[in-house]
């Protein structure tokens, strides 16, 4: 059976692959990030929490001190780059396309044919599982299809990775947050104070509170994923769920959306809307943000309406 344990091992040897890199451009710092972010996801499972609490110091200490460099690895010429970009175009983007086309249609063929009763995958991880195999097919389609130099990916990827710097792993953080902030009660003083402003049986004003919640929460925390715990133990389980009795998948999924309503908003999803800034250089650091808006608040309404719709209208 494939389990989530092996994402974790794929992650971990991608990473000491780039940690070792750095190592040999003799870019120290670069090196000590990566193989410890190795070191977590090869090990972090088996270790004790106290272990990986040193683990994501030393990640700390690295970052704080300014050990990460941008890098600019030898891969393929820039005249090569210009000549694939004039010979192919779009279709350099095929690849890409592999990814979500590996996830969904293995999603729906393991889960609606015959395929599912073999137990491949580990239960209710299939899609991500999936997903992962998917970068593999779209590495190797890419391999076979441009033949890069052999280590073109690996110093490909180690070049984005150093570009973006510790902000490659906020979301990883921030959803821990997000964890920390559920066990530390947070969810209940929410619920309670929600409780004050929402009238007894207003549904609807249940549905705005926790879509909006989760927007403004995700504009604190920057993610989504951390947002989620604390407004699903304040609004979402207790109230929609449980005394409303809402339809859990919809108000679970079209809430995190709602959420991503608020990561388009803030420059704490920093590697959303600020790296991307900084990357192209932009004059203007909210740039990303500023053209986002248009997006994310029309996005939001709608969010609010398919939740009551269709949590709450259709479900019953």
């Amino acid at each position: 059976m494939i389990t989530y344990e092996w994402l974790y091992i794929l992650a971990g040897i991608f990473f000491v692959g780039w940690s070792l890199l750095s190592l040999r451009d003799r870019r120290f710092g670069n090196a000590a990030f990566w193989g410890l972010l190795a070191l977590s996801f090869l090990v972090g499972s088996h270790v004790s929490d106290f272990v990986n609490g040193l683990i994501v110091l030393a990640l700390v200490a690295v970052a704080g001190m300014g050990g990460l460099k941008r890098s600019d690895p030898a891969t393929t010429a820039p005249a090569e780059r210009q000549n694939f970009s004039k010979l192919l175009g779009n279709k350099l983007f095929l690849p890409a396309l592999v990814v979500p086309l590996t996830a969904v249609i293995g999603t729906l063929a393991y889960n609606y044919t015959p395929f599912g009763d073999t137990g491949l995958f580990e239960e209710r991880r299939e899609t991500l599982l999936l997903f992962a195999i998917g970068v593999l097919f779209a590495l190797a389609a890419g391999i076979a299809w441009l033949r890069p130099p052999a280590l073109a990916p690996m110093e490909e990827g180690r070049r984005l990775l150093d570009s973006i710097g510790w902000a490659a792993i906020l979301p990883q953080m921030l959803a821990a947050l997000g964890a920390v902030f559920a066990l530390a009660g947070v969810g209940d003083v929410i619920g309670s104070l929600a409780g004050t402003i929402i009238p007894d049986g207003s549904v609807f004003v249940a549905v705005v509170v926790f879509a909006l919640g989760m927007a403004v929460f995700t504009m604190i925390m920057g993610n989504a994923f951390a947002a989620f715990p604390v407004m699903a133990a304040a609004i979402g389980i207790p109230l929609l769920i449980v005394e409303y009795g809402g339809n859990p998948a919809t108000i679970g999924a079209v809430g995190m959306l709602a959420g991503f309503c608020g990561t388009l908003l803030t420059p704490m999803a920093a590697n959303f809307n600020i790296v991307p800034a900084a990357l192209l250089e932009l004059k203007d650091q909210n740039g990303v943000i500023r053209q986002q808006v248009g997006t994310a608040i029309p996005l939001w309404v709608c969010n609010v309406v398919i939740i009551y719709v269709g949590a709450f209208l259709l479900w019953n």
